[in-house]
């Protein structure tokens, strides 16, 4: 069993352990709404002009598959 001793290092180590990471979360520069706006927009764009792209190749070699397996 743990001694008293341990068990308060321990609970310290954790109080420690989210005082650092409050820290460093206050030195993050964080965007503005704006910023984050558009980097949202810019993500969500691309992810559908990748699908689409993806999306044409997968029936294209489907519909060559097809051609060339059901001569």
């Amino acid at each position: 069993m743990k001694s008293q001793a341990a068990l308060n290092k321990q609970g310290k180590q954790r109080f420690k352990f989210v005082n650092d990471i409050i820290s460093e979360l206050k030195k993050v520069t964080w965007p503005t709404r704006r910023e984050a706006t558009y980097l949202t927009t810019l993500v969500i764009i691309f992810t559908v002009v990748v699908a689409i792209v993806l999306g044409v190749i997968d029936y294209g070699f489907s519909k060559l598959m097809n051609v060339i397996l059901l001569r």
